[in-house]
Order: structure tokens, then sequence, then C-alpha cells
């Protein structure tokens, strides 16, 4: 049984000035599964997902999440519809733990509607609630109650995912989560991005450990100036004679 389509992408495109950073990308994202999304350095790929979360300035095309149009609205909103991501540049308040960085996210992304009419304290249990499972998923329950300045680059980064899980997300956005990993660090990664897949929440991951993104990935794009260039299953796309030659190398392939 093929997994529902979550995400729909349909031409976007995104310039600056006479450049053209994402050239009239089409795909879908399902649920329940691991998309990758590679390529290059300034292939476009960060670009494509400040449009997919309403951090740049309207682009050409459309983008769906669960049949919804949500080309124009605002990043909050598009957050508080359950698409979330994580930034390269992890940044996080150093005056706070772990803890209540994801309570901050949480709260900030709070909907609008039924839960806003909860209880206060209703409420402070679900967030809190969330942030137990984000912490949970990510491994970080031994460094909850320490702050960002006292942690590991790759502890760091694992925050910043955390943070957008605690946001209850459909669809989280991964932008390079596993730089500042070691191996062991991002092969943790990869099988929990695995299980949250398999617990309903939707993955698109950006990153340039191939290990990763090959092991993880149900299917995986390739981006190169902006262009969509390759994709499907992971290994047909590591065997793309213009996937080696762009991107992987001849190695990859070997």
């Amino acid at each position: 049984m093929t997994d529902p389509i979550l995400l729909c992408v349909d031409g976007l495109t995104v310039s600056y000035g006479g450049v053209t950073a994402v050239d009239a990308v089409t795909f879908t994202v399902p649920e329940r599964q691991v998309t990758g999304l590679i390529g290059p350095n300034g292939a476009g790929k960060t670009s494509l997902i400040d449009a997919l979360t309403g951090y740049t300035r309207p682009a050409a095309g459309r983008v769906l999440l669960d049949g919804t149009d949500i080309t124009r609205r605002p990043p909050y909103w598009r957050a508080r519809q359950g698409l979330t991501r994580t930034f390269q540049s992890v940044e996080l308040f150093d005056d706070l733990t772990v803890r209540e960085n994801l309570l901050a996210a949480r709260e900030h992304t709070a909907e609008s509607g039924l839960e806003s009419l909860l209880p206060g304290r209703r409420k402070a249990e679900e967030h809190t609630a969330d942030v137990a499972r984000a912490l949970e998923l990510t491994g970080l329950g031994a460094v909850v109650d320490r702050y960002p300045s006292e942690l590991a680059l790759g502890q760091r980064k694992l925050v910043g995912v955390a943070r957008a899980l605690a946001a209850r997300p459909r669809l989280v956005l991964l932008d390079e989560p596993a730089a500042g990993l070691d191996s062991d660090e991002s092969q943790e990664l990869g099988a929990r991005l695995r299980s949250l897949a398999q617990g309903g929440v939707g993955v698109l991951l950006v990153d340039h450990d191939m290990g990763l993104v090959l092991s993880t990935c149900d299917q995986v794009m390739v981006l190169d100036f902006g262009r969509l260039i390759a994709s499907g299953p992971a290994e047909k796309v590591r065997k793309d004679p213009v996937v080696i030659s762009a991107y992987l190398g001849s190695e990859a392939a070997a």
C-alpha cells in the first residue's frame, strides 16, 4: 500500500535578482517515509527549504501540505500546521537549558485554534509531554538540564532537531543535522529518523553525509544548479551516471 502524499511541490522557483536558486522543482514527500535531498554546495538545497517554510521571498509554483495550498502563507502559520525545520546554524538560547529551549519552541508554535481553548495547566502538561517525547527521540535526556554552551557541536545540532520535533510536526525538514556528528552518532541519528517516520511523521533530510542518506532514506532527490536532476530509490540514485558526475564521484558508485 502506497503511503499518502504529505507534501506536494509543483514547479517551485526561487530567484534572487538575476540568479535562479531553485529552478522549477517538482516532487512529493509521502507520510511515514524519509526523503533525502542531496547536491553540491550552492545547489539550492537550503533555498528550497527556505521557500517551503516561508523564510524567503514569495516563490513561483505551488506548495501543498496535505492538500492545502501554503505557498503564500507565513512561516508561523506553516509551523502551526505541522511543517517545521532545523537550520544549518543552530541558534539556541544560551541562557536557557535544553529543556527550556524546547519548551520555548513548543509554546511559540502552539496552535491558535482548539489548543488555545485548553486551560493553562492542561496546555502546559501537553507541552511538557511533547518536549519529553522530542528528547527521547533524539537521545538528549542526559543533557536536558544543561546549557547549550556546555554541549559539543553534535549535541547542539541534536537540540536543534529536538526543537523542531517538540512542535509535534507532521513533516520536519532537516538541514544538515549530521554536521558535527561522528560516525556512531550519525548512525544513531539515522535509526532515530527511521523510527520517527515509522511513527507517522514525514522527514525531508538534507545532508552531505552520504552514509546517513543512503542508509536512511526511502527515496533520494538530487539538486544541481537549482534543478532536480534525479530522484528515486537510494540505490538507483547512487548509481545514476548523471548524479555521479555532478556530485557523488566515482568512489560512491563502487
